[in-house]
């Protein structure tokens, strides 16, 4: 054995069976299995199987690591078997415990990776095993698989992986904890003279591990004896290029480029050991793999979540009775249209394209204006300059940068050499921000000073690449290898032409959900979506060549240069919209012509608010606008009034839409007018080419797996069109379930053509008599009580209409089945403290609602999401109001 550990390691000892009483342990799945002169201890549901005559789909191997066993596995084992018991899919489970572990042979024996990957060999000689296998690995035992598996590519049906790691980059260290415990003097008695190493393992659970679980984990390491192998596994490591185990490491990995099965990752993105650098190598080597982080998971991540559930469903999805090719969509020409198309054909116009408005107290500072010419010359030179600094195509960029000239020029000079684009907006704050950059693992961030300077406190992956020159000083310190301005001059002095372009279905953007309804997520687009956005923006709005655009939106304030509109975003501080002035979005229009506006529901409030500071000259600029929008939120009839009074010549228009599908309906003031003022929002017509359906829902709130169009039927609404996002990035789970009924449905003839993909909003609502869809709140929201649904919306529209009242939510308190109805409100004159309204209040707002109500609550402020400042946190609001009905404090939601 190693000689840094102590002797007590080296003594050979028989396998044994597990002590009966672990928990979650079926001792009826142990059993004893001799291979090549060893003897395994293996979890192994073949023989129930068998003795019931069910024959299995394929072999699940599953393979732990250090300094776990097979304990590690037992749900997933209990629940393969429990589910082809009950006649669903059947899956032999074999979960090995390694020679040395667990309560397999203490071998005395010093067993090196290539040793170990042969080891899993003679196992799988010994059990016979044909047919499909799919391997399941967690820590070094993910690497141990994955040598299993690319050397048995004849039986390899697909792959499986808990957090692990196949690569150690040369530039980077392998993680503190495993270097520490590596160290001279320390590695024997942090890892066998004492249980030191398997403790610091059992206090990575998130939420930590029950006393019962950590003592099945202690079961087979009681002992100095029996932790030989724990300290051997450490001191595999192959920590630098010399290592004995280095060679084979680089083998597997190497040969992992070359595998083509189904696979799945699910990660636990808290593990201080495999971060996600680990999880984004492995994607790059297994680029068709299905990935789903649990935020809040860790290095246990089997023991953090279902993880058991997670891997049966994709068994299921993927090789079970009901897999099935996913349907084709419907063709559609996303290709006709390039992003980049607008730009190219007026590259040679000196007419304006962006303008960059000055911020708020630069007196001196002019707008900066660029022309079409000088922004295609820009972002060429860029894109050239970008490549030469190593971004390749497919890699991730993180753009941290405000909206203007720069992030226009930084934006399309990736599109143009086929990088990947993320953007999240500081308005996600910086635990927001942190959580998206780091489960998008970018290879490169372009950003302004801020943004570098929080990337380098908060370690955030990628080469660093500032806006502007920084002084020597700064570079060195926020980690910047590179500048903009350098790079253009590099690419500037580069006569070669640039690679050809994307495809339609490349990869293009990472854009990042608001986060008002969860951590935020990821959202994928392709060029050919992007470019179908554009089309359908265009079709809608008549958006083209000579339209003005002020983007007080972020979206579409980078999508200007696509649809061939000079754009201009206005000064306002990007992480609150609510700062945007009627001011600022009045020199924003006058510098441009403005023919369109696009403002947030949020910034649109309060530019009515300061609407009293326009001068003359201002408010004509403002009335030059043909068109107005506000989307990201409701926007109540009232503000849209004040809206058209500043912009009096203008049509007014509130789209529906979200990260997901950037605009699929559209409903004008005069509609809005025409309308009853209750039932829920009406976000009008479907916009080109999108389709509208809904799930109904079911009396626990749920909604249906079919889809329909009857009218007036409450469900969660349904949407398809040819720039619905692609996924979501590195969240399978999440995105199965927002397409969940989408491929019967897709299946289902429509004049024998099938259909474009379908994403469940997370929106509920119902189409009226005239196919207008009408938005009654969100799904998590719904109020199930014991007399029925109840979606949130109407209610608040009716307690809106009592005179005291300003702004109202209306949430559950108590179990589902049995919730009740609480309203929280804002009064006008406001209050300056939560506290029961008062009676006569009380009264009117439950005569209102329409629904029984089992309270009234005023506050001074309803809180709202971070990023739109417009979207009630409802689901903060329905916790507050629970705990103050259980007898809570009346403190601040």
């Amino acid at each position: 054995m190693n000689s840094r550990l102590p002797r007590a390691a080296q003594a050979p000892a028989p396998a044994s069976l597990p002590p009966a009483g672990l928990p979650g342990l079926d001792p009826a799945l142990s059993r004893l299995v001799p291979a090549a002169a060893r003897t395994w201890h293996v979890l192994d549901n073949g023989p129930v199987l068998e003795r019931e005559g069910i024959a299995p789909i394929g072999t699940v191997l599953c393979v732990h690591g250090n300094p776990t066993w097979s304990f590690l596995w037992r749900s997933f084992v209990s629940g393969a078997t429990d589910q082809a018991l009950r006649g669903g899919d059947a899956w032999r489970v074999i979960a090995v415990d390694q020679l040395d572990m667990g309560f397999s042979e203490r071998t005395a024996v010093e067993r090196d990776l290539t040793l170990r990957i042969g080891d899993l060999a003679d196992l799988t000689d010994a059990l016979e095993l044909t047919g499909k296998v799919v391997t399941f690995g967690h820590d070094w035992g993910g690497v141990i698989s994955l040598g299993w598996a690319v050397d048995h590519p004849d039986l390899l049906a697909g792959i499986m992986l808990l957090n692990t790691a196949v690569h150690q980059p040369e530039s980077s260290k392998i993680p503190a904890p495993l270097r520490l415990a590596l160290g001279r003097g320390v590695l024997g008695k942090a890892t066998v003279s004492t249980p030191a190493f398997l403790e610091t393992t059992l206090a990575l659970g998130h939420p930590a591990l029950a006393l019962d679980v950590k003592e099945g984990y202690r079961a087979p390491y009681r002992g100095a004896s029996r932790r030989g192998g724990i300290g051997a596994f450490v001191a595999d490591i192959p920590a630098s290029a010399s290592h004995p185990s280095d060679p084979e490491r680089r083998r597997v990995a190497e040969a992992l480029l070359s595998v083509d099965v189904p696979a799945l990752m699910l990660w636990g993105p808290r593990d201080p050991i495999f971060s996600d650098r680990y999880l984004d190598d492995l994607v790059s080597r297994l680029p068709r793999a299905d990935v789903h982080r649990f935020e809040g998971a860790g290095h246990l991540v089997a023991e953090d979540v279902d993880f058991a559930a997670a891997a049966l469903t994709w068994l299921g999805d993927r090789f079970g009775r009901g897999a099935q090719d996913p349907a084709p969509a419907e063709p559609d020409d996303v290709s006709s249209v390039s992003l980049l198309a607008a730009l190219d054909a007026r590259r040679s116009s000196d007419a304006t394209a962006v303008v960059e408005m000055p911020r708020r107290g630069d007196v001196d500072a002019a707008p900066r204006v660029v022309s079409w010419r000088a922004l295609g010359q820009r972002v060429d030179r860029l894109a050239k300059g970008l490549l030469g600094a190593g971004v390749a195509r497919g890699d991730r960029v993180s753009l941290l940068v405000p909206p203007g000239v720069d992030l226009t020029i930084a934006l399309y000079a990736c599109l143009r050499i086929g990088a990947v684009v993320v953007v999240a907006d500081a308005g996600l704050g910086v635990k927001g921000l942190t959580r998206a950059v780091r489960g998008a693992w970018p290879a490169h961030v372009i950003g302004a000073l801020p943004g570098l300077s929080a990337a380098r406190a908060l370690g955030w992956p990628g080469q660093k690449i500032s806006v502007t020159s920084l002084p020597a000083a700064t570079r060195i310190a926020l980690g910047v290898t590179h500048s903009l301005p350098e790079l253009m001059s590099v690419g500037a002095a580069d006569s070669r032409p640039l690679p050809a372009g994307p495809a339609a279905d490349d990869p293009a953007a990472i854009l990042f959900t608001s986060g008002s309804t969860g951590p935020a997520k990821g959202v994928v687009y392709s060029h050919g979506q992007l470019a179908a956005v554009c089309r359908t923006l265009a079709e809608t709005y008549d958006v083209g060549p000579d339209t003005g655009l002020v983007a007080g939106f972020a979206p579409f304030a980078l999508l200007g240069p696509a649809l061939g509109a000079r754009s201009v975003t206005p000064d306002m501080d990007v992480t609150s919209p609510k700062t945007l002035t009627a001011t600022a979005v009045a020199d924003a229009a006058a510098e441009i012509d403005a023919t369109v506006v696009f403002l947030s529901p949020a910034a649109l409030a309060n530019v009515v608010a300061t609407s009293d500071a326009l001068d003359p000259w201002q408010q004509n600029a403002l009335r030059t606008v043909e068109t107005f929008l506000s989307a990201g939120a409701p926007v109540g009839l009232p503000l849209l009034e004040a809206a058209a009074e500043l912009m009096p010549n203008a049509s007014a228009h509130t789209p529906y839409g979200m990260t997901e599908g950037l605009l699929l309906t559209d409903v004008s003031l005069d509609e809005i007018r025409a309308l009853p003022e209750v039932g829920g929002v009406c976000v009008g017509r479907p916009a080109a080419g999108v389709r509208i359906r809904i799930a109904p829902l079911a009396d626990d709130g749920s909604s249906s797996d079919s889809f329909g169009e009857t009218e007036g039927v409450t469900g969660e609404i349904v949407v398809s069109a040819a720039h619905v996002f692609d996924h979501y990035d590195r969240l399978w789970l999440t995105g199965r379930a927002a397409r969940r009924g989408a491929e019967q449905h897709a299946r289902a003839a429509e004049n024998g053509q099938t259909t474009n993909r379908w994403h469940r909003t997370g929106d509920v609502g119902h189409l009226d008599a005239d196919g207008r869809l009408w938005v009654e709140g969100r799904l998590p929201h719904v109020i199930v009580t014991a007399g029925g649904v109840v979606t949130p919306v109407e209610p608040e529209q009716r307690v809106e209409g009592v005179t005291r009242i300003s702004r109202a939510a209306a949430v559950a308190a108590g179990p589902i089945g049995t919730q009740q109805v609480v309203v929280v409100a804002e009064t006008a004159p406001g209050t300056e403290r939560p506290a029961l309204a008062d009676a006569a209040l009380a009264a009117e707002v439950r005569a209102a609602a329409g629904v029984p109500v089992a309270a009234v609550l005023v506050v001074p402020r309803l809180p709202t999401d971070v990023r739109h400042n417009s979207k009630i946190d409802r689901t903060r609001l329905s916790r507050w109001a629970d705990s103050v009905l259980a007898g809570g404090d009346l403190v601040a939601p």
